[in-house]
């Protein structure tokens, strides 16, 4: 493959995987359409009508260097607003089934290491490890009900291999005491830092040699990737 044909095929991969999310989007949330163009076409047009009335109300070459400003902060509101109803829409897709938990986790940037599934009762309740500058995460799905014994006793398994490590539990769901799947991978990054990037590249080569390989997550209905789309 030539030097120039690889960027070419680059851009065009970006641009379908940009038109998939899209039509991904639109199925959830019909208005997208219209508020991208009110955001891309309004927000233009009343920037230009405030410069033209603050400088007098003339018309002229000098109007076109804020013309520009206008289109260019037109087109970063449509990106930031499509960018988190996308990830709504994706959220909003998988909420409720078995592996939503993990799907999220994926979309964690680096510097985090997911593996999903590391236990999983009968009731397919399930215990994702992440581990990051905080130290180890412990992230359920399941019921209030069911999930904090699972939970401490991957902790107390866990904990073996990491004695001195910080260990943290997160229920993810709607129940009371429970984080909603839209709000997991925030409440994970705002946990107060322990260790350093180089101690979690060894945390985790410590506890992949020492685990099982990951549990099978149950099938069912997940969207293409299995994760929802980083903003």
């Amino acid at each position: 493959m030539s030097s120039k044909a690889a960027p070419a095929e680059a851009k065009s991969g970006r641009l379908s995987q940009i038109v998939q999310s899209f039509k991904f989007t639109r199925e959830a949330d019909p208005a997208i359409t219209w508020i991208l163009l009110a955001l891309v076409i309004g927000i233009p047009v009343v920037f230009t009508l405030i410069v033209w009335f603050v400088t007098g109300r003339q018309w002229g070459w000098q109007m076109i260097p804020w013309i520009v400003v206008g289109i260019l902060l037109g087109l970063i509101a449509a990106t930031f607003v499509f960018g988190r109803r996308a990830e709504k829409a994706a959220y909003a897709q998988i909420e409720g089934q078995v592996g939503a938990a993990a799907a999220a986790l994926n979309s964690l940037r680096s510097g985090w290491f997911v593996t999903p599934a590391v236990a999983i009762s009968k009731n397919q309740d399930i215990i994702h490890r992440v581990v990051g500058r905080p130290g180890i995460i412990l992230v359920s799905e399941g019921p209030a009900s069911r999930v904090p014994g699972m939970l401490a006793a991957e902790r107390r398994r866990t904990a073996r291999w990491a004695p001195d490590i910080p260990i943290h539990e997160i229920e993810s769901g709607n129940e009371e005491g429970q984080i909603p799947l839209a709000k997991l991978n925030a409440a994970i990054v705002k946990l107060p830092r322990a260790i350093t990037a180089q101690e979690v590249t060894s945390l985790r080569k410590k506890l992949d040699a020492a685990s099982t390989p990951p549990l099978p997550i149950p099938k069912g209905p997940m969207p293409k990737g299995g994760k929802v789309p980083r903003r």
